[in-house]
């Protein structure tokens, strides 16, 4: 699909309305508008999005949406094949956004997730698909935002794999529900984590190959001791994604039960308010936050709108005020 051959307004409304209606057949095709460029692409993404919007349904979408980061080599892909596994066992439906690191000479994507997960393809209740982050830092490509709450309309479970590339991947706390940190041990990571700063990112801290046995299990009493220190009830989890595989059912059943306890509403309604804030400030630096009266101002102001509001409306209400200055 290019510029000249996109969908129509009304079909890109009718995949909305596919969407909320729970085919995911029509994910595939939705994913492909989202991720065109340009004006007239962006309008009809817009009419997708609109379907699926809380002010259309009346409630937010109802799956979790599931970040996983951390660094490479860490083995979220071995671990993301058995979470998609038990949650197929469990009967639950399972999208994953594999958010590769870009080429720099081509601009595509270079690692290729869908090759390194144990997937079955004929399993339509599974999506998998990769997208390159091209130059934007913060972990996330442009469209992953739009395409996470498309995705969460019709499946029970988003999963976003973010690029395991330093510390730079905080976007992802702005769009998931659950944040979950990977961390490996005997590597550095435990020592690099704490000093990182980003302690109060992940709702989950995940220590990977505990069967290494007791250097895992010191990097996991690392972190309790680190996080006891700060004051956070943050879990840490001790998994193995090799077999035999242990922790993952824990993994699973810790991300459900913190979602069950989520006020949806208001945890989905802040992170737009926080994406469009960032996505304006990136956009127009300190000079469109002195327009808008500061950051303060500027979340108050967002505060003040209707909570059933998208990202795009949201930034489209900020760049009206700022030029309204």
């Amino acid at each position: 699909m290019n510029g000249h051959n996109l969908i129509s307004h009304e079909d890109a409304a009718e995949l909305g309305r596919r969407l909320a209606a729970g085919d995911r057949l029509a994910a595939p095709a939705a994913l492909n508008l989202l991720e065109q460029r340009g004006a007239e692409a962006q309008e009809r993404a817009d009419s997708l999005l609109a379907e699926i919007s809380p002010a259309k349904l009346g409630h937010e979408s109802p799956g979790v949406i599931v970040g996983i980061t951390g660094p490479p080599g860490a083995g979220k892909s071995t671990l993301l094949s058995e979470l998609i596994a038990l949650w197929r066992a469990r009967e639950k439906s399972v999208a994953v956004l594999a958010i590769d690191p870009s080429s720099k000479r081509s601009g595509g994507s270079l690692l290729g997730d869908r090759a390194r997960m144990a997937v079955d393809s004929r399993d339509d209740a599974v999506l998998v698909r990769s997208s390159a982050t091209a130059t934007r830092l913060g972990g996330l490509a442009p469209t992953t935002r739009e395409s996470a709450m498309a995705l969460a309309a019709t499946f029970d479970v988003v999963i976003v794999e973010t690029v395991g590339v330093g510390q730079s991947e905080t976007d992802i706390a702005e769009l998931a529900d659950i944040v979950v940190v990977i961390v490996q041990p005997a590597s550095g990571d435990v020592l690099q984590f704490i000093k990182s700063g980003v302690m109060e990112i992940p709702d989950i801290l995940v220590v990977t190959k505990k069967d290494l046995g007791k250097v895992a299990l010191n990097a996991s009493r690392d972190l309790h001791s680190a996080l006891r220190a700060l004051g956070s009830k943050t879990p840490v989890l001790l998994v193995s994604s090799v077999p035999p595989t242990s922790g993952v059912e824990d993994l699973i059943g810790t991300v459900e039960e913190q979602f069950a306890e989520l006020d949806l509403t208001a945890r989905r309604a802040r992170l737009r308010r926080l994406a469009a804030l960032d996505s304006f400030t990136q956009e127009n630096g300190e000079r469109g936050l002195r327009a808008l009266g500061g950051r303060r101002e500027a979340e108050k102001f967002l505060a003040g709108q209707d909570a059933a509001l998208g990202h795009r409306q949201l930034r489209q209400l900020l760049d009206a005020r700022a030029a309204a200055q």
